[in-house]
């Protein structure tokens, strides 16, 4: 990775910037996302997979972005059969995996991750663009997988 870093400058002396007249330096703006211009004035959901990361990514972004954190993992197999939908009957239920179907688990959203869950979709309804920021581990990618399967984008 590269990184910038200024030339050193001795005591007292100021960077030329700092000592030309205000009209004269420069306009300093913001580039903008690369999706900009499709989503102007729009608002984009960023969702991350903590809230310390939520907090650090917020103050990166512009008044645009909405960054949320899903908190882990938000879908899981089932504990019991109480949690399976019942739509499915027989082993699947007992298992949660449908072993005639190629093995197909049978995921469900964690009891104490529904209200996340609900707040992600509200936040979703009001976005024009969702923006899936987790790690890039395969915890990361799976729990972006998740979000997409659950969110419906």
């Amino acid at each position: 990775m590269y990184r910038h870093t200024p030339q050193r400058q001795h005591r007292g002396q100021r960077h030329d910037a700092a000592r030309m007249p205000t009209e004269c330096r420069p306009e300093r703006r913001a580039k903008l996302s690369p999706t900009s211009e499709t989503a102007q004035g729009g608002r984009r959901l960023v969702i991350v997979e903590s809230p310390a990361k939520a907090k650090t990514i917020k103050g990166y972004l512009g008044p645009g972005y909405v960054v949320e954190a899903s908190v882990g993992h938000i879908r899981d197999l089932p504990n019991g059969a109480a949690e399976v939908p019942d739509e499915y009957t027989g082993e699947v239920r007992r298992l949660g995996v449908d072993v005639e179907h190629d093995f197909q688990p049978i995921y469900v959203v964690n009891a104490d991750k529904k209200a996340q869950v609900r707040k992600l979709k509200q936040l979703l309804a009001e976005s024009d663009e969702l923006f899936l920021a987790t790690d890039e581990d395969r915890e990361g990618e799976a729990i972006a997988w998740h979000l997409q399967e659950v969110l419906r984008p």
